[in-house]
């Protein structure tokens, strides 16, 4: 198939286009600079988008059969200033409209547009079990993760099956959360955040590529699927595993107050508690890799 994905440099994103390259599809990468498009090196194609200004190039997408869109600035790159919670919601929102306008409008628009988003749609839930029938909270993350998804309705107007994967931590030493904690738990100064039990839902980033590719594949399914391991587990017990795959020991925790203090209101998310289950990933048939945190660990390494 001819592919077109946005956010294709990130974490997700580049491991999504070698995985596409690797089974012999052609890969169309949305970029931002203009002056970067055209052929690539390594043999995808590059062609120009402004999300915020709804512009994109619209010849490049003709004959595309599905788009995969996973654009949008990092939840936990910076402070939450209110500047840089504009950006979360805007990079998202505005990306997210602008293809699917422009994939609506087009004569013979793609099967599929997979649409990311996240488990802060069900905002902090505590210890009990989410799945896609949850209700959405009232968080900000929450409230970004609505917008996100209704962003997507032009193209379900026009026919487009679309898909939306509420991913949630993907841990891989190679980017994300993983790329700050790895380095920490190699020196030995890992260590639980909080009181350690809250839970984190988190996805070797294997198995999240499987997934959507998993998604964009089986044209019976639309909608949200939760991308998260079967086995949720707590920060004690994640902290735990990543110290037995590095075989280091994880004396340090890190009291609630020191978080708030270095990392303001996104000390909410880090201490926050997602419990969420692949309800509808794993009824339809989806096998997990590394269903349990510690093979996800050992994977991430």
């Amino acid at each position: 198939m001819r592919i077109a994905v946005t956010g294709s440099t990130g974490l997700i994103g580049s491991a999504l286009v070698r995985s596409l390259l690797a089974d012999g599809h052609e890969v169309v990468r949305l970029v931002r600079h203009r002056s970067r498009t055209g052929p690539q090196p390594d043999g995808t194609t590059a062609i120009g988008w402004n999300p915020l200004l709804g512009e994109v190039q619209r010849d490049g997408l003709v004959g595309v059969q599905a788009v995969v869109n996973l654009a949008g600035a990092g939840v936990g790159d910076h402070r939450w200033t209110d500047a840089y919670k504009r950006e979360i919601r805007e990079s998202r929102v505005y990306g997210t409209e602008t293809l699917a306008v422009a994939l609506a409008e087009l004569k013979e628009p793609p099967r599929v547009f997979v649409s990311a988003s996240a488990v802060g749609w069900y905002g902090q839930t505590g210890d009990r079990v989410i799945d896609e029938d949850s209700p959405a909270g009232d968080d900000f993350l929450a409230e970004v993760c609505l917008e996100w998804e209704a962003a997507a309705k032009p193209a379900e107007r026009a026919g487009i099956r679309v898909v939306h994967p509420r991913t949630g931590m993907v841990l891989s030493a190679a980017g994300g959360a993983g790329a700050r904690l790895f380095p920490l738990f190699k020196l030995g100064l890992g260590g639980r955040l909080g009181d350690g039990q809250q839970y984190w839902s988190f996805i070797s980033l294997h198995d999240e590529i499987a997934a959507l590719r998993f998604l964009l594949d089986h044209d019976d399914l639309s909608g949200a699927f939760n991308l998260t391991a079967p086995n949720p587990a707590t920060n004690a017990e994640l902290t735990a595993a990543l110290g037995r795959a590095l075989k280091r020991p994880t004396p340090f925790p890190v009291p609630e107050p020191v978080l708030k203090a270095v990392l303001g209101e996104l000390a909410v998310e880090v201490v926050g508690s997602h419990r969420v289950v692949p309800r509808r990933l794993l009824d339809a048939g989806f096998r997990f890799t590394h269903p349990d945190v510690y093979s996800a660990a050992l994977a991430a390494l």
